[in-house]
């Protein structure tokens, strides 16, 4: 759970840099193809444009995502996040596509390229300044959060490595005059670029569809595990939910059920602190309180409990089964 806050100007602004840089690459590469003629260096530029237009909807998802909650959106915005990412990964697939037909049709009908050296060194620098701000805009999603820097920078850096495949093929077909090789790694490349983008396609719809974070949940019970105590009888039904970089944390906590109203809302503001405590990010919660049942009291270590029907036998561990269980822990569902 530990990480950064949400949408930010910062993040606003590192996003239309990277927008910007994309369209002087893109650029790059179009005086490149026109230079030597190539169609593997086209299939470059053409991924390009995807590069573009998924910066610049990136930037429109961050402005929505740091917008605040209103009355249409009592969530916030922050799952646009989600679907600006899978739109990047369909327009991935997309020039994956665009790569292999265009490739293909070297393939049959053959290409004469020139001026190879020249080509070769611009789209080598287009290379590593995309691998660069891919990079610096993974570390950036990964400290705020944000998915649409993270889907940015991945794809930054998948571009990156058809580029590669270009360069490469374009040195070996300098070297041999096997025009035919510059189409087979452009293909190659391709196939890598689409399962990229269904990646991150995949990752988006999870978001979307609130799948079950795994890795949080069981971190939640660790943390709640590490440091519980004996009042907090069993918690179960929990349930998390993300919206752009913000948590929301459902669950259920079962105290004594003689505990005033008080003193129940003070321990679910304990339980509330402990984990707000271990995360940087912004969590919203919705804490359900249990009273106790006689049942309750085999799982129960409240030494001091006065009303007491049944002996102390066995605690529940708080892992990631169990958290999100969603009845109350027996005796039986302890073993």
């Amino acid at each position: 759970m530990q990480t950064s806050n949400t949408a930010t100007p910062s993040n606003f602004n590192f996003q239309r840099n990277v927008a910007l840089a994309g369209v002087l690459l893109f650029l790059a590469k179009l005086f490149a193809w026109h230079t030597t003629d190539s169609d593997a260096i086209y299939s470059d530029a053409m991924e390009s444009i995807v590069n573009i237009l998924a910066a610049f909807m990136g930037l429109y998802s961050l402005y929505l995502a740091s917008k605040p909650k209103d009355h249409d959106h009592p969530y916030g915005h922050g799952k646009v996040e989600f679907i600006t990412s899978g739109i990047e990964g369909a327009l991935i697939i997309f020039a994956g596509i665009l790569i292999i037909l265009q490739a293909s049709d070297s393939l049959l009908h053959g290409n004469t390229l020139k001026k190879l050296d020249w080509g070769i060194a611009i789209i080598a620098t287009t290379a590593l300044l995309n691998y660069v701000l891919g990079y610096l805009s993974i570390q950036k999603g990964k400290q705020s959060h944000s998915m649409v820097l993270e889907s940015s920078g991945r794809h930054l850096q998948t571009d990156t490595l058809s580029t590669v495949g270009v360069v490469l093929s374009l040195i070996l077909v300098n070297l041999t005059g096997y025009y035919w090789v510059d189409a087979l790694t452009a293909m190659g490349f391709a196939l890598f670029i689409m399962f990229t983008g269904y990646k991150i396609v995949r990752k988006s719809l999870s978001g979307i569809m609130d799948e079950t974070d795994v890795g949080m949940l069981e971190e939640i019970a660790q943390i709640l595990s590490q440091s519980r105590r004996s009042q907090w009888v069993d918690i179960h039904n929990v349930r998390v939910q993300q919206h752009g970089s913000d948590i929301h944390v459902d669950g259920h906590i079962t105290l004594p059920y003689y505990y005033t109203l008080r003193h129940a809302h003070q321990e679910m503001e304990e339980v509330m602190q402990l984990l707000e405590g271990h995360t940087t990010r912004a969590i919203e919660f919705n804490l359900h309180m249990d009273d106790c049942k006689e049942f309750s009291c085999k799982i129960c270590s409240l030494t001091e409990c006065p009303l007491r029907t049944h002996p102390f036998e066995k605690q529940v561990d708080w892992t990631l089964g169990t958290i999100t269980q969603k009845d109350k822990h027996t005796l039986e569902t302890a073993s």
